[in-house]
């Protein structure tokens, strides 16, 4: 499906290994620009099995992906937010599906100009190289976190993470829902919820209205470590 384009210019906040102003995807690539679009809140990118042309990159708001298990419940297999990269696969078609949490601007890459052009610019492959083994290892985080770590070390690391990826002030806007986190971290809603309120009764957390909280890093990490 075809989307609009928005006018207006966009420009990621956030730029780690997916730099470049004014749209750019690579750092040195200005010929690599993305057609800007914006998604509402729940609405589906892109489904599960769906062909993988385009690379998408977030600029404002958030992207869930997520496999539909065997039995129907669903797994969130990544949080994508202001400045990550998502969408790129190793086939040719799409292992998840991809929604907007809520309000979201993105930029999109064709796959295929991409490929093309690490063919013949090795920064680019670097860069690719960098972004696969970088997600390479967040799913070894993950399965870590999923496989040894209690339901409070789950949520607090999560929390952690988050903050440092919206640029460690530690006071943010969650932008998932609990039912998101839980479906992410391999628990339900209400231990997620309990968690959340032990972690604000340790005095680990403050919640300040709305979705923001203000995380104690310091008593986060330890919870984290101990």
């Amino acid at each position: 499906m075809v989307r609009p384009a928005v006018p207006s210019p966009i420009v990621s906040p956030r730029t780690p290994v997916i730099a470049g102003g004014g749209g750019a995807l690579f750092a040195g690539c200005p010929e690599l620009i993305g057609t800007p679009s914006t998604y509402g809140r729940e609405e589906e990118i892109f489904g599960e099995g769906e062909e993988a042309e385009s690379v998408y990159r977030v600029v404002q708001g958030a992207v869930r992906t997520h496999k539909v298990l065997s039995d129907g419940r669903r797994q969130i297999t990544g949080f994508h937010l202001p400045g990550d990269l998502f969408g790129l696969e190793q086939g040719e078609t799409h292992r998840h599906s991809a929604e907007a949490l809520s309000g979201t601007r993105v930029l999109i890459f064709k796959r295929r100009q991409i490929e093309r052009i690490a063919t013949h610019r090795a920064e680019v492959a670097c860069q690719l190289w960098s972004l696969a083994t970088r997600s390479l290892r967040h799913a070894q985080d993950h399965m870590l976190l999923l496989g040894r770590r209690s339901a409070l070390e789950r949520v607090a690391a999560f929390l952690l993470d988050v903050d440092l990826r919206l640029g460690g002030t530690g006071t943010f806007d969650v932008p998932m829902t609990r039912r998101d986190i839980a479906d992410y971290l391999g628990l339900t809603i209400e231990t997620v919820s309990r968690t959340i309120s032990q972690l604000e009764g340790e005095g680990a957390l403050l919640r300040t209205g709305g979705r923001q909280v203000s995380l104690r890093r310091s008593r986060m990490h330890r919870l984290v470590e101990d």
